[in-house]
């Protein structure tokens, strides 16, 4: 895999939920903090979203906007200060009386408010460093993967055909990979769009990410990047902000909790598809980052808890 797949994949938790939502006149709706990621994907009209401690964000057809962090916000038909957001209607009474105030005015708004479901127990560096509001504005010429997926959606919303159930969260899954990459093409702040724009420190990552067992040294970095084992530690120490091999160590422990919560495959099993020559050598190192024993972690993250 590549690590914008591996690092979404290692916080992912079962199916996106989303609201459809289509209301007209004056309202101001609250979300909560959420664990996961929230999203809005505005399909017709405009509002504001007033991030919590942050400043209003205007939104209008076409934007989607992340909330990777999960954090509260308001949503609101015009902009709102601090003491209107503290009275805003709760978002799940707001849907129970969305149809009913879509025929108020002539003014309306059609959006999708959703959640990603997300464990934030070994988190990528790449998606501990999203702002915690990407605000991707529908300009003409940009992010067309993102555009053709808002275009899909809404043809899946419009139309429910056979198929919808497994199309409709299968292209939010796109929609987060879409998101994440039209923040990295347009990010002027944070480090990985760098590191993954880097040609020595991207290639060496792709070999690490894609065949995480093998039996990597310095050295046979290096020669997969293409350049001298001292020019690799450099360039890869500053940018990625540990040695290659302290970064393959934790991935493979990282990759080891993502298969002990996803997969019922043996820590026998486990240990050779992250590279570690027994059970007993994974469950040593894993107790040391993690804290708790493999049998342990997978028991807290079983369905039931």
């Amino acid at each position: 895999m590549d690590v914008v797949s591996d690092a979404i994949s290692a916080v992912r938790l079962g199916r996106p939920s989303f609201n459809r939502a289509r209301v007209g006149g004056s309202w101001c709706v609250r979300l909560p903090p959420y664990e996961g990621a929230g999203f809005h994907v505005i399909m017709e009209g405009s509002c504001w979203l007033l991030p919590d401690g942050g400043s209003p964000v205007s939104l209008g057809t076409g934007d989607t906007v992340l909330l990777p962090h999960g954090n509260g916000h308001v949503l609101a038909s015009s902009p709102v200060d601090a003491a209107e957001a503290e009275k805003a209607v709760p978002f799940e009474q707001w849907l129970d009386e969305s149809e009913a105030r879509a025929g108020a005015g002539t003014d309306h708004v059609e959006m999708l408010c959703g959640k990603y479901r997300l464990d934030r127990s070994h988190v990528h560096p790449l998606m501990a460093e999203l702002p915690k509001v990407v605000h991707l504005p529908n300009r003409a010429g940009s992010h067309p993967e993102l555009r053709a997926a808002i275009g899909l959606l809404g043809g899946e919303l419009d139309v429910r055909r056979p198929g919808s159930y497994t199309a409709l969260p299968s292209l939010l899954d796109l929609l987060l990979v879409y998101m994440i990459r039209s923040w990295m093409a347009e990010s002027t702040t944070g480090s990985w769009p760098g590191v993954l724009g880097d040609e020595v420190t991207a290639a060496a990552l792709r070999a690490l990410h894609t065949d995480p067992a093998a039996l990597w040294t310095n050295e046979r970095l290096a020669a997969e990047a293409g350049v001298s084992r001292p020019t690799l530690a450099r360039r890869f120490t500053a940018m990625v902000g540990r040695p290659p091999m302290a970064y393959l160590t934790w991935w493979r422990l990282t990759f080891a909790a993502t298969l002990l919560r996803d997969t019922p495959d043996t820590l026998a099993s486990i240990a050779r598809r992250v590279g570690y020559g027994s059970p007993y050598a994974l469950s040593h190192a894993f107790s040391r980052q993690f804290g708790t024993t493999p049998g342990r972690y997978r028991e807290s993250r079983s369905p039931g808890r």
